[in-house]
């Protein structure tokens, strides 16, 4: 073990170190400005304000710290690898101990190592109880559906901050469901996207005319496939939409019923 491979790991931690303080500074400010636009939602709308950008450069600035995090903790964990003794001893060493204390040393150690972007993250999702999200639900039986996904409002009943699933319940599963009353399923968090709140227009991204988006089917609670037909004046305004396959040329739908289309989307 060389004092060079050494100062490399102690270097690298103070790294981390510093990043995680500055994610810890930008959170404050984001925390600062969502207290801002809740208070006054309609500061917005005035000419000049430059709020939402600022909350948007605010978040790319979280991201970029939170991808930096994660590329220097692997940097950090390779250099730790590379110093293990290797072969049976190395084995038996990490033989040495209960399974309850492994357990233990590895929920400490991963408690720590959680950046504060992704710990408000998770916070946010858990604040998404008894609300209504769009969620990807897959259809697995062995009707002429199996294997499709479709997208549907549901209503979050808990969020597992520890295994990062939703459970939520499909309120209305409508006529093709065999069973009669409402469906409960457990999704990961790449199933769920978050509706923008009615009261708080920060949550609403403006889509542009020609963007492809995912929005509520007028009457239903499936979501589709759409594409922004003109831009709105203001933000609390409806969309008008052209949705794929769709025999009316275009529909309104709530601003808080339109969402960003998944990556990967297939209908």
């Amino acid at each position: 073990m060389s004092s060079p491979d050494i100062a490399g790991i102690l270097d690298n931690s103070k790294e981390l170190d510093r990043l995680r303080k500055e994610q810890e500074e930008v959170l404050v400010e984001i925390n600062k400005l969502h207290r801002k636009l809740q208070s006054t939602p309609e500061i917005v709308e005035r000419p000049g304000d430059n709020s939402l950008l600022k909350l948007k450069m605010l978040y790319t600035q979280a991201k970029d710290m939170s991808e930096s995090e994660v590329a220097l903790s692997s940097q950090l964990l390779g250099q730790i690898d590379a110093l293990l003794p290797s072969g049976t001893q190395g084995q038996h060493r990490r033989r040495i101990g209960s399974e309850q204390k492994k357990k233990r040393v590895k929920a400490d150690s991963e408690v720590p190592r959680m950046s504060p972007t992704m710990r408000s993250h998770l916070e946010s999702l858990a604040n998404l109880k008894g609300e209504q999200v769009a969620a990807r639900i897959i259809q697995d039986d062995a009707g002429k559906d199996a294997g499709k996904d479709e997208w549907f409002v549901v209503k979050v009943i808990h969020f597992d901050k520890e295994t990062r699933e939703f459970e939520v319940l499909d309120e209305d599963p409508g006529d093709d469901e065999e069973s009669t009353g409402q469906r409960k399923y457990k999704l990961p968090m790449s199933h769920i996207i978050p509706f923008p709140k009615r009261g708080d227009l920060s949550t609403s991204p403006d889509f542009p005319p020609g963007k492809n988006v995912l929005a509520v089917y007028p009457e239903t609670t499936a979501l589709y496939k759409a594409t922004v037909v003109q831009a709105r004046k203001r933000k609390i305004d409806d969309y008008v939409l052209e949705f794929d396959d769709d025999e009316e040329a275009q529909r309104l739908v709530p601003f808080h019923r339109v969402v960003p289309l998944p990556e990967g989307y297939r209908p």
